[in-house]
């Protein structure tokens, strides 16, 4: 009876100790409210911080797209090229009429780098007008290339310099569009000027240049071709000035809107800063073909 008691006891004993150490087991494993409100705390304030970094970033590529250059949208053109005398007349009132134009043939010989770097030092924009047989060689290429990139236009002067009357219509339409091919392989992009060698257009090639997009134009003047202005000093006094006495020349072509005639020579490339500079003195502003219109 006493073992019966005992065992009893003993067992009273062992249940009350499993339910204390059960008790103390769910108290230690219960959630702490302070630490519950803790952690709240802590994500509310990633997530605020988040929400933050998220907006920054949207006002950050907002304002990036406000701030795109502006060279990224192209500018509405201000001048047209005369049908009848190829100069630049400004398409609307209150645009500067006191420009000229520069252009340059026969490129990229010897020297049309050269040009290149001396106007782009001067902020002067011109035309490069190309011949298909200077760009026989990856150096000749690479040298078009510079120019281009250089922000300047380059045009189309036939691929062999050919005098275009003598021509078959087949060969004109080669001498046109082959050039132009070859210069959208070089720069990725085809001429928006056609100037005929000698300034010998006919009907067929005017028409093969405009069906390919072209803008047709000859010169107002020009004086390196002629043996006397063969030398800088007279040559920049005569495009300065718009006056060629020794070729027949003793009054001034030089007005508003003139388009002037440069090639790739040496006496040009030398005297070309000073042309600049000289035509500056006078007033006049170095119109920018990206202004042009061209046909669309």
């Amino acid at each position: 009876m006493r073992r019966f008691i005992w065992l009893m006891l003993l067992l009273l004993v062992f249940a009350s100790a499993c339910g204390e150490s059960e008790a103390t087991n769910t108290a230690n494993n219960s959630p702490d409210p302070d630490q519950e409100k803790t952690q709240d705390k802590s994500d509310d304030v990633e997530e605020k911080q988040k929400a933050e970094k998220d907006s920054q970033k949207k006002e950050e590529e907002k304002q990036e797209k406000v701030n795109l250059p502006e060279e990224d949208s192209p500018e509405e053109a201000k001048y047209k090229i005369n049908d009848e005398d190829s100069s630049v007349v400004p398409l609307n009132d209150g645009i500067n009429k006191k420009v000229v134009l520069l252009t340059i043939d026969d490129a990229p010989h010897k020297y049309s780098l050269q040009m290149a770097k001396t106007l782009k030092e001067l902020n002067a924009s011109a035309i490069f007008f190309v011949n298909g047989h200077f760009l026989d060689t990856t150096e000749d290429e690479e040298i078009l290339k510079k120019i281009h990139k250089m922000g300047f236009e380059i045009g189309n002067h036939t691929y062999n310099h050919a005098f275009l009357p003598d021509s078959s219509q087949e060969e004109q339409k080669k001498e046109i569009t082959s050039l132009n091919d070859r210069i959208e392989e070089i720069i990725g992009e085809k001429p928006k000027f056609f100037r005929a060698p000698n300034g010998a257009n006919t009907d067929f090639s005017t028409k093969i240049a405009k069906e390919e997009g072209m803008i047709v134009m000859n010169w107002t003047y020009g004086y390196d071709y002629f043996k006397p202005y063969m030398d800088a000093d007279k040559l920049k006094k005569a495009m300065i000035t718009g006056k060629g006495p020794k070729v027949d020349v003793p009054y001034s072509l030089l007005k508003p809107g003139a388009n002037l005639l440069m090639h790739d020579r040496e006496w040009t490339a030398a005297a070309l800063k000073d042309i600049v500079i000289g035509l500056r003195d006078k007033g006049y502003e170095m119109v920018d073909p990206s202004l042009l219109q061209t046909i669309k």
